[in-house]
């Protein structure tokens, strides 16, 4: 395999992991603070649909951004107030908002645009177009390291970037501050937290706040970067992919961005069966490329990659002493 085949094939992993990085994250926030949720699918189709719609309407993709956050988070809210205000199943309440994103979205869209349950395809100012990073050109011809940063490092869009920085930021929150501290404590021993004078429903509220608008941010990076527009069930099993990427990663941040990665290569050599072929001497067939994603969610969900512990207190609702 030469270098620029690599860097073709490293930079389709990028892109592709970056929702489900995004997503990840998303969860590790919620899931750190005692709130499972296996609504993340249905947010990042509900922010999807949203942000393609909003920024076909407007013609400005940084208002259709905010609208796909703003569908995420009102998803969020539901989740939050079934699961936290109500003490209400954390599982069936997830399970719900992906079956009602699901719904509403095709219904909607159809109503909307007429187009089967699509929206128009997006272009110009109404997606999120790539980014060339300063001195990318000038350096295209440097051996190694100018095709590295000119194929790997620059021409992604503004998401992908700001999905990697998410990351040092969520290590930092984290384990750096008080915040993190306590939003992990909830987690673990929310009675120790509230003994403390700590909100735990507040601070279960802004982890599932906090994972609405990544949640907003995965969805729409599908839709207008991407894609180039919306289409029926586009999330295609991201949510879930990013659930078990969470658990792989056992709830932190950087071994998150280390297993997106990995769900990201497999999706890249999906797409590239050629290369395989060439590498390999012998062809594979294109379903079974597909699949390996989903086939990894299966053998990590079913505890063969490790025993994973997770928060002690997730998904039981906080009943406070009296």
């Amino acid at each position: 395999m030469d270098l620029m085949t690599l860097l073709q094939l490293l930079d389709s992993t990028v892109r592709l992991a970056t929702p489900l990085l995004l997503a990840c994250i998303a969860g590790l926030y919620s899931e750190r603070a005692g709130i499972f949720d296996i609504g993340l699918e249905g947010k990042m189709l509900a922010a999807a649909f949203l942000s393609a719609a909003i920024a076909y309407t407007t013609g400005n993709v940084w208002v259709g951004l905010l609208a796909g956050i703003g569908a995420s988070l009102l998803l969020s809210a539901i989740h939050g107030v079934a699961s936290i205000t109500f003490r209400g199943n954390q599982l069936i309440s997830g399970v719900a908002i992906n079956f009602l994103a699901a719904g509403l979205t095709v219904v909607i869209a159809q109503s909307w645009f007429g187009q089967g349950g699509r929206t128009p395809q997006l272009a110009g100012a109404a997606r999120f177009n790539p980014i060339t990073l300063p001195f990318a050109d000038a350096l295209r011809d440097v051996p190694i390291l100018g095709p590295i940063y000119y194929e790997l490092i620059s021409g992604h869009t503004a998401l992908v970037y700001i999905a990697l920085l998410i990351v040092p930021v969520t290590w930092w929150v984290l384990y750096a501050t008080r915040f993190g501290l306590r939003l992990r404590a909830v987690g673990e021993n929310p009675a120790a937290v509230d003994t403390a004078g700590v909100s735990v429903v507040g601070l279960r509220f802004a982890a599932v706040a906090i994972c609405g608008v990544l949640c907003g941010l995965a969805g729409a990076y599908l839709a207008t970067a991407l894609q180039a527009g919306f289409t029926k069930d586009m999330s295609a099993g991201r949510g879930y992919i990013a659930l078990a990427a969470l658990i792989f990663a056992k709830w932190k941040p950087w071994p998150a961005l280390g297993a997106t990665m990995l769900f990201g290569f497999l999706q890249a050599l999906a797409l590239r069966p050629d290369l395989i072929q060439r590498t390999l001497g012998f062809s594979v067939q294109t379903q079974l490329l597909d699949a390996l994603p989903y086939i990894l969610t299966v053998v990590i969900l079913a505890g063969f990659v490790g025993k994973a512990i997770p928060p002690k207190a997730g998904g039981e609702p906080y009943v406070k002493e009296r």
